[in-house]
């Protein structure tokens, strides 16, 4: 009689031959790349094996004004008055070339960013081209949004996007953007500028008027310097609360038009008569996707006391089948973190849990010798209390906590300042309905987890940000209404 069959993964990596990069990089402005006034240079390294990809520009305050001007110009001589049909003819062609390069990007994505080939090319590649299609759609209907029969743009948006999802979060904002007749100076995260400069080659092939989009990269002083700029009309910022409260204070009293979307510590809920096997996968799904990096994700698991054992059993099972290590291989579920300083925060609030007494738990798995690598952790015995309970991690790390009735998990799901997600599962739609109206999050998913949709609004309360991103309510952040 034959024992137990152990299985094992033969590599398969994605070959990085499809992707051309060059040394370095200058910055998009006016629909050409062109070098620096007063900017420095700064190296983009793959997070995998810490391995040199390019040496990128960091744009100074001239070139900032350089891009603002060139995004002036182009908004009110040609973006501006051109017919909403006409747009949409533009946003079509970006999406369908993001869908004939899918695979260039996807590898680009995973090489600057560390997360898995299979999230980058069957998650963030297509989602951001189904943008551009949905607002591409738009474009020649705004007076039937309800914002009135001829709602006008807002003239220049400075668009700063975070690095766990850079090019999907660029798609967020740029479509909306432009097809309500704005142009555009976008700022990528310094440590994931990549796939944001082939999307500016992308609208050169596109042939997207000059000036229309401009991309400028850099740290820190960039954002400030753009955001701050004059001649900016509307910022949108995605990334650290932190940053974002900075963003408020110094944009208060000004006319810019502001949305942020920043931190969360979403409620993932699991009740008794829950499907216990799909929501071992929900919560997989919510917590350890993209390495936990993710503003939205799962990061707290509440779930009623009678089953807790069971289910933290069942998902202590599953974590042990996941595989860790190269992105670029298509059988790895957990990649790389993105960057060491973020590293460092992880196993910081990872060692301040074990620190206030929750019991720390991961399956045995080998690190890579180089690269920036955490594995999937799981602390139980957590106080609503704790820092890792409160406190935005954003790794794979998921702290999990208990309740006996609706109305508890309802209050420890609204014990944190922030209130972007939630997760409930039950198959009870009463309750639901009726958790889904208790809980301060900006979306609440049933029985299912980080599920996005370009039709579907997407944004937070409280210390999560303010302002929609998708759906018709997406288009009003970028009108004069």
């Amino acid at each position: 009689m034959l024992g137990p069959m152990t299985w094992d993964y033969a590599p398969a990596p994605e070959s990085r031959a499809i992707v051309e990069l060059r040394p370095s990089y200058g910055l998009f402005i006016d629909g050409e790349f062109i070098d620096p006034l007063d900017g420095t240079s700064f190296k983009t390294v793959n997070p995998a094996d810490e391995e040199v990809l390019a040496e990128v520009t960091a744009a100074g305050p001239r070139d900032v004004d350089r891009a603002v001007a060139a995004a002036r110009r182009a908004q009110v001589e040609v973006w501006g008055p051109m017919s909403g049909a006409e747009r949409a003819k533009y946003l079509f062609r970006v999406a369908r070339i993001l869908q004939e390069r899918a695979r260039e990007l996807a590898v680009l994505e995973s090489l600057d960013n560390g997360k898995p080939i299979r999230e980058s090319r069957d998650i963030d590649v297509p989602l951001a081209a189904a943008y551009f299609f949905y607002y591409a759609g738009w474009a020649d209907k705004l007076g039937y949004a309800g914002f009135g029969s001829d709602p006008p743009p807002l003239g220049v948006a400075g668009q700063v996007i975070p690095w766990n999802f850079p090019l999907l979060m660029a798609a967020w904002k740029l479509a909306p953007a432009l097809a309500t007749g704005n142009t555009s100076v976008l700022k990528p995260a310094e440590t994931t500028p990549l796939s944001a400069l082939l999307l500016a080659e992308i609208c050169q092939q596109a042939d997207l008027p000059p000036g229309v989009v401009n991309v400028i990269t850099g740290a820190g002083a960039t954002g400030e310097a753009l955001v701050t700029h004059s001649g900016i009309d509307k910022v949108a910022f995605t990334g650290s609360t932190e940053v974002g409260k900075g963003i408020q204070r110094a944009l208060a009293g000004t006319r810019k038009r502001l949305t942020l979307e920043l931190g969360g510590k979403g409620a993932n809920v699991v009740f008794d008569d829950a499907p216990l096997d799909e929501a071992v996968e929900g919560i997989v799904n919510g917590i350890f996707f993209n390495q936990g990096h993710v503003c939205c994700a799962g990061s707290r698991l509440l779930v009623q006391e009678s089953i807790a054992s069971e289910v933290v059993d069942r998902l202590k099972r599953r974590l042990a089948t996941l595989r860790l290590g190269d992105p670029l291989d298509k059988n790895t579920d957990i990649g790389a973190i993105n960057s060491a300083e973020q590293l460092d925060k992880i196993n910081d609030l990872a060692a301040t849990g074990e620190q206030e007494g929750a019991q720390r738990w991961a399956p045995s798995c080998t690190l890579p010798g180089r690269g920036f690598w955490f594995p999937p952790t799981v602390f139980t015995g957590v106080s609503p209390s704790y820092r890792i309970a409160r406190e935005e991690i954003f790794g794979p790390v998921l702290s999990v906590l208990t309740f006996r009735t609706p109305e508890e998990a309802v209050m420890k799901a609204n014990n944190v300042p922030y209130g972007l997600s939630a997760g409930i599962w039950t198959e009870k739609g009463s309750r639901i309905l009726w958790m889904a109206g208790q809980m301060r999050a900006g979306v609440v998913w049933a029985n299912t987890f980080n599920r996005f949709d370009p039709a579907s609004p997407f944004g937070g309360y409280r210390e999560s940000g303010f302002g929609r991103e998708g759906g018709r309510h997406g288009l009003e952040a970028y009108l004069d209404v």
